[in-house]
């Protein structure tokens, strides 16, 4: 097996939100990065060396001048020259030795420019100690009348615009993310509203109408949204409204139908026309269910694991052996009358084709799971679609005790897809058909 291949993608945010945020700040970032690079190492280090290696030879001067002359009274004077226009204090120490312990064990990655130009100027070994707190450094050198120690100041030695720099090049960066979360917030809210809103309609949940912000895209995406729904609200009230006439149009001849069979002489034809009319109005009732559409009823919270042991106790009388086991949380916001016509289509398709019928509702985190076996003839795997097609009856498989019209899939499957889900045909591990429902809980 091939060993799978490293994509940067993998690494990359997924949501929209922060893909954009690392496009803004990613950037901006990188570019103060650069510059402070840039700054601390041509300008920083530049100046710093450039001050150190004018200490250097101050104190180089002060060191020649006094081993010219090492009386007290030059020493004196060189005290009050170095104090006042060198910022140097200089003590001399005559039975001290040359390294004395440092505070840490390493300074600063420029002390190197100062001892080596000290070193330079002098020609002999010194001592350099800017490891200790405070606002000076030491700097020790040997004399013939002793260790000459001298003390300066650290603005002296180093540019102190460095770190200040940094803090406006960091504060700049950070004011910037936090202007750029606010503003693609904005920007992404929007589309979280309409995201939201397209998931609710799909599952027949009408949230209404919402202020509508964000770009002149989204906005035009959201304005889309609206007319769409609106459109199929009306071609769902247009049927509902078409399917009302064409019940009333049927449903009177057949009850004239009724009438006249009622006051016919009894016969073996006058029976069978009888039952011939009783489907007709098995097959409008049918199919009026499923083209009628969920749009009149509110969805609530039911117990799934409940509404299943209601049906299986409603049909405990046909025959079947119906049992009902249900694991962790199974109640969700849906449509009840609507779903129990779906669940109720499926344990009846279960029962009439099986003896035994198991139902196993089982809630996970973001999904109710139920699971509906027979123990049947089932269905060959080539013809699990073609059995949630209207009006389809696969007699060539599953004809024992074959009742209805063939809609009773299709309106368990339009009412599953119509909260967001779906139904699964497979095999059942008791020998016939399996019915997976799945339905997704809201975010």
């Amino acid at each position: 097996m091939a060993p799978k291949r490293f994509r940067l993608n993998s690494l990359l945010p997924k949501g929209l939100y922060w893909r954009t945020l690392l496009i803004i700040v990613a950037p901006a970032a990188l570019l103060q990065l650069i510059i402070t690079i840039i700054f601390l190492d041509d300008h920083w280090q530049a100046t710093s060396k450039r001050m150190s290696q004018g200490v250097a030879a101050d104190v180089a001067l002060i060191i020649q001048l006094y081993e010219r002359d090492p009386t007290p009274a030059t020493f004196a004077d060189l005290r009050q020259l170095a104090l006042r226009p060198l910022r140097l204090e200089i003590e001399l120490l005559p039975e001290a030795p040359l390294q004395i312990p440092r505070c840490r064990a390493f300074g600063s990655t420029l002390d190197r420019h100062f001892i080596n130009a000290l070193s330079t100027d002098i020609g002999r070994e010194v001592f350099y100690d800017s490891t200790c707190p405070g606002a000076q450094v030491i700097i020790r050198v040997q004399t013939e009348n002793g260790v000459l120690q001298l003390k300066a100041f650290r603005d002296r030695l180093q540019a102190r615009s460095g770190p200040l720099f940094v803090a406006w090049i960091s504060g700049a960066t950070l004011f910037l993310i936090i202007v750029s979360v606010i503003f693609i917030r904005n920007q992404v809210r929007p589309i979280e509203n309409l995201a939201d809103a397209m998931e609710q309609f799909g599952r027949g949940d009408d949230s209404g109408v919402f202020k509508v912000r964000g770009a002149r895209e989204v906005r035009g995406a959201t304005h889309a949204f609206f007319d769409m729904r609106e459109r199929i609200k009306r071609h769902i009230e247009q049927r509902s409204q078409l399917l009302a006439g064409v019940s009333h149009d049927l449903r009177t001849p057949l009850t004239r139908l009724k009438l006249q069979f009622a006051l016919m002489p009894p016969s073996r034809e006058i029976e069978d026309a009888k039952r011939d009319l009783a489907d007709m109005e098995e097959t409008l009732d049918e199919y009026l269910n499923f083209a009628k559409g969920l749009s009149e009823e509110a969805p609530e919270r039911v117990d799934i694991a409940a509404l299943a042991r209601a049906i299986a106790e409603a049909n405990a009388n046909h025959g079947a052996n119906i049992e009902v086991d249900a694991r962790g949380e199974t109640t969700t916001p849906c449509r009840a009358r609507a779903l129990r016509r779906c669940l109720a289509n499926l344990i009846d398709n279960a029962a009439a084709h099986g003896d035994i019928v198991r139902v196993n509702v089982v809630g996970e985190p973001d999904a109710v799971i139920v699971s509906v076996d027979d123990n049947g003839p089932g269905i060959p795997e080539d013809q699990y679609e073609e059995a949630f097609r209207p009006f389809s009856r696969l007699d060539a498989t599953r004809s024992r005790n074959q009742k209805g019209v063939g809609l009773g899939l299709a309106i368990a499957r339009d009412v599953a897809r119509s909260h967001g889900g779906d139904i699964l045909l497979s095999t059942s591990p008791l020998g016939g058909l399996r019915a997976t429902l799945r339905l997704p809980r809201p975010a």
